[in-house]
């Protein structure tokens, strides 16, 4: 549906007495750089994009859309990959990027005030001379915005030790549709009431627009070491994964690769990564100087005990920082091997690791289409990326068969449809799958209960009730669900 000729008129003589010129753009060819996020196979312009400076700004184009019923979707540095930021082509497409300040960093509180706009390594940056950083560090983070990080609950390679957003973020301001303000939460450990600021992270815009984060700071620690595990087998890198963590050790970061993966970054950022294993892992142990050699022993008799044919540790701090930035690299590198791929994201328990990555491999077989899998193997957030010819008829529908697959999977063996990326459009039917009708229509419930009139991010993140009874019977019961049932899917 699109917005009549009068609702359209009104809603430009509205915006340009609150916004410059600059900041309001509805000319096609200024629209087309915010037609998608990251999930670039769907693309669609919105009506008219804002680009407002101030609080007060964003709350005057809320209380406009508010009053003539005009869809607004929340929008950070676009680098989501759920389609969550999709335009509404009916409404506005609010862009926070311009919000951009670090409104303070209290040092002996351990903790800083920004704008959602303030880039994720951007505040790691202005604090490292006070001896503190931010821990979240999605592979975006050059990029990513704090306050796009808090709507999908972002992560990154250092989530095993130090958490995901929500874990880091202390309060929260935000916007209702009808512009008001909420402060939530704050510097103190604990609020009373409900956790509200729990149930914001994440939220996908769904419920409000963030427009001040409090976030935790830790300090830096005396030293930080990693190493790369190098196995012939994937199974058995998974398995030793589980083996580190029953050790009782917690690295600050365990990421795994396959063989794909590991070509690929290789051939892009040249870390000396062994091109003929079947996996590596990348274990980060941080802490105390005395006390990392003798854990990163610890960790290393552990990688061969399971079967790793090969140990690097880094010999220094640019090594290890090249390690990581590889690592990094992957997801850009992997666009070298093939034209165009599907990033998913699911997560499983860490001890179904072996088995879901072998049934995977088999699923890739199964659809033909190669799978490079690049994960956060400690915490079991799986990213397999499948890579397709969006020329080739029919490609792109194989690879969304293949990734609910591997979706359908990740909740059958007791893990989630997400671990980092939100629903967005991309999981909508996902959603279906995992939950029943009743747990769907609290979702639903809570939407209502900050946005009556469904104005915020609508169509994204919870499916409709109506949307599930058409794609039938989907709900998959946790542990119940043998894998040769998939075949079907």
């Amino acid at each position: 549906m699109s917005l009549s000729k009068t609702t359209c008129a009104a809603l430009m003589t509205r915006l340009g007495k609150v916004l410059s010129k600059h900041a309001l753009l509805h000319d096609e060819e200024a629209l087309r750089p915010y037609e998608c996020d990251g999930l670039s196979a769907y693309r669609q312009l919105p009506a008219v994009v804002c680009l407002p400076e101030t609080v007060e700004q964003v709350q005057a184009v809320l209380r406009i859309c508010d009053e003539l019923q005009v869809p607004v979707v929340p929008r950070g540095a676009g680098t989501g990959l759920s389609g969550g930021a999709l335009p509404d082509h009916a409404g506005v497409l609010l862009v926070l990027t311009k919000l951009n300040r670090i409104l303070e960093i209290d040092a002996p509180n351990f903790c800083a005030r920004v704008e959602p706009g303030v880039r994720n390594l951007a505040l790691s940056e202005a604090t490292r001379p006070l001896g503190l950083y931010y821990a979240p560090d999605p592979s975006s983070q050059i990029a990513c915005s704090i306050g796009g990080n808090v709507a999908e609950n972002s992560g990154g390679v250092h989530c095993l030790k130090y958490g995901l957003t929500v874990h880091n973020v202390l309060g929260l301001k935000m916007l209702t549709i009808e512009g008001e303000l909420l402060d939530i939460g704050g510097k103190t450990l604990d609020a009373p009431g409900y956790d509200v600021l729990a149930l914001l992270c994440g939220s996908e815009g769904l419920l409000g627009v963030i427009v001040e984060i409090t976030v935790r700071l830790l300090p830096c620690p005396e030293c930080a070491q990693v190493m790369v595990a190098a196995f012939d087998d994937v199974a058995k890198a998974g398995a030793a994964v589980g083996n580190v963590i029953a050790a009782g050790i917690i690295p600050a970061g365990l990421e795994m690769m396959d063989k794909l993966a590991i070509r690929a970054a290789e051939d892009f950022v040249h870390v000396g990564y062994p091109k003929h294993a079947a996996a590596i892992l990348l274990c980060e142990v941080d802490g105390a100087r005395v006390e990392v050699p003798e854990e990163l022993q610890r960790v290393r008799q552990i990688m061969l005990e399971s079967g790793a044919f090969e140990v690097r540790i880094a010999t220094d701090e640019a090594e290890r920082a090249l390690f990581w930035k590889s690592r990094k690299a992957t997801f850009p590198a992997v666009g070298r091997l093939s034209p165009d791929y599907y990033c998913m994201d699911g997560t499983i328990p860490r001890h179904r690791l072996a088995e879901v990555l072998t049934r995977i491999e088999a699923l890739s077989e199964q659809f033909g289409l190669p799978v490079a899998n690049v994960f956060h193997a400690g915490d079991g957030n799986l990213h397999p990326l499948i890579l397709y010819d969006a020329n080739r008829e029919g490609d792109l529908t194989k690879a969304e068969a293949l990734g609910a697959c591997i979706l359908r999977l990740c909740v059958a063996v007791g893990g989630t449809i997400t671990g980092e990326h939100g629903v967005g459009i991309e999981k909508l039917d996902g959603m279906c799958m995992q939950f029943k009708s009743s747990e769907l229509s609290q979702f639903l419930r809570v939407k209502a209960a900050f946005d009556p009139q469904g104005l915020l991010n609508p169509g994204k993140a919870v499916p409709t009730l109506h949307r599930c009874a058409e794609l039938g019977a989907m709900h998959v019961h946790r542990g119940q669900v043998p894998f040769p049932e998939l075949e079907r899917f």
